[in-house]
């Protein structure tokens, strides 16, 4: 393990990384609720890199192209790692295991359609060359230039070592908190089978955050979180 050392302390730069990439979660939320400021959901022109840059490396743009299913338009290079290759382009279910994917195309439709927030906790079991890996991603729901909710800014944190790559994770829990308070509620906790197994920017394609008109304001809405066992 890669450490600092001075004459008092002795710090792991593998803990320091895992910590700095916890404090992504919360950022990334945090400046999201700044850009919903009473309404129901932001607009992807107003993603502004700058003021994330701190975690840039755990973000992520979705696109949804088509039902339970949504691509990365961009990626952070955590993201890369985990993968071993670029991961633009590719679904977010490219990163589930199969046993755990009707469980997060469940969540992408609640987050689109509601709109909601969905959370995860993730896990990927450890194998040979692979260590076992605790993760938790966030979606949170964004409005395209058309005005239709069809992209989520998301960001994802794992902690441990990568080891050989590809990664994939399956879902021990997830939860989703709507935006409007109302309506059917598909986003369930579910228990993951213990035998499951660089991107130097963050502008997308086509996009220029900034140019577009923001969308009106709304009302600020009641929110409310939902979870359910099975």
């Amino acid at each position: 393990m890669s450490e600092i050392r001075d004459i008092n302390t002795v710090v792991s730069i593998d803990s320091f990384r895992e910590r700095a990439q916890q404090g992504a979660l919360k950022r990334i939320e945090a400046y999201w609720e700044s850009l919903r400021n009473g309404r129901v959901v932001p607009a992807r022109s107003e993603i502004d890199p700058r003021q994330i840059s701190s975690a840039l490396g755990n973000a992520f743009i979705l696109e949804r192209i088509s039902k339970g299913l949504a691509r990365f338009r961009l990626a952070g290079m955590h993201l890369n790692d985990l993968m071993g290759m670029e991961v633009r382009g590719m679904p977010l279910t490219a990163m589930i295991a199969p046993e755990s994917r009707d469980a997060v195309g469940s969540a992408l439709e609640t987050m689109f359609e509601e709109p909601a927030v969905a959370r995860f906790e993730l896990v990927s079991q450890g194998s040979l060359g692979k260590p076992r890996m605790q993760a938790q991603m966030v979606l949170l729901p964004l409005r395209s230039d058309l005005g239709d909710v069809s992209r989520a800014l998301g960001v994802l944190v794992a902690a441990g070592k990568i080891g050989r790559a590809p990664r994939r994770f399956d879902v021990l829990s997830h939860t989703c908190q709507t935006m409007i308070g109302t309506g059917d509620h598909r986003c369930t906790t579910n228990l993951a089978s213990d035998g499951a197994e660089r991107s130097a920017g963050f502008a997308e394609e086509a996009v220029r955050p900034g140019l577009l008109e923001r969308l009106e304001r709304a009302d600020r809405p009641h929110l409310r979180l939902v979870v359910s066992q099975d």
